[in-house]
């Protein structure tokens, strides 16, 4: 048992000291080695910021989630505003962020900052959430969002709908870049609450039939400023 137990820890240190391909490459990345890694388990999340954008774009489409390309920030609170009209939003809630502030006061709707005085019930009762978020991750089409940028825990998940707007330089590669960003950003005061959102909620349980919206918003938008 003794020999098993030095030959595991020979090989966790020997794995520590050799760095690894990541998951998702299907070549090694060393120059002038043709070997191949093990089937990637994970897409690849592109290799400069075009590749990124293109394959997000890809993503998204596939999860069923829409994606709001704008130049500038005029432009993203334009695009919200006609969201809005189009869908004929009663109430919006929304994260209080210099980002969000003129897009939630260019909507022709009533609507209530909710990380300035929680409420389980009115946010229940909001036809959309707005927020930031940390990062988008390319590779799954997810959003990574924290209780620091979305409002608290919350926001993202009890209306009916969630926007989420974003600049086009928080796209990343992929997982570790977005964890590894989180960690840059906050260092030791990590928020309490981290969240990949990948599409909008939805369930096969029953009868395996897709059902969007059975646990949270039932429609995802990623309004992306760049």
């Amino acid at each position: 048992m003794s020999d098993a137990r030095s030959d595991i820890f020979a090989r966790i240190r020997e794995a520590l000291k050799v760095k690894a391909p990541k998951p998702h490459l299907k070549t090694d990345a060393n120059p002038g080695k043709t070997s191949t890694v093990a089937k990637p388990w994970l897409p690849d999340g592109g290799e400069t910021a075009d590749a990124s954008l293109t394959i997000l774009a890809e993503q998204l489409a596939k999860l069923k989630a829409v994606l709001i390309r704008v130049p500038d920030k005029a432009a993203a609170a334009k695009a919200v505003a006609e969201l809005s009209a189009a869908k004929n939003w009663k109430k919006v809630a929304f994260h209080g962020h210099e980002l969000l502030r003129p897009i939630a006061a260019s909507l022709p709707c009533e609507t209530w900052e909710a990380d300035a005085s929680f409420d389980k019930q009115r946010l229940e009762g909001c036809d959309a959430g707005i927020t930031t978020c940390e990062s988008i991750v390319a590779q799954l089409g997810s959003i990574l969002v924290s209780s620091a940028t979305s409002g608290g825990r919350a926001l993202s998940v009890l209306p009916h709908v969630h926007v989420v707007v974003a600049e086009a330089s928080q796209v990343v590669p992929d997982l570790g870049e977005a964890l590894a960003l989180a960690k840059a950003r906050h260092g030791d005061q990590m928020p309490s609450m981290l969240s990949f959102i990948t599409g909008p909620s939805r369930t096969g349980d029953i009868e395996r039939i897709l059902v969007l919206g059975a646990h949270g918003p039932k429609e995802l938008y990623l309004v992306l400023i760049g």
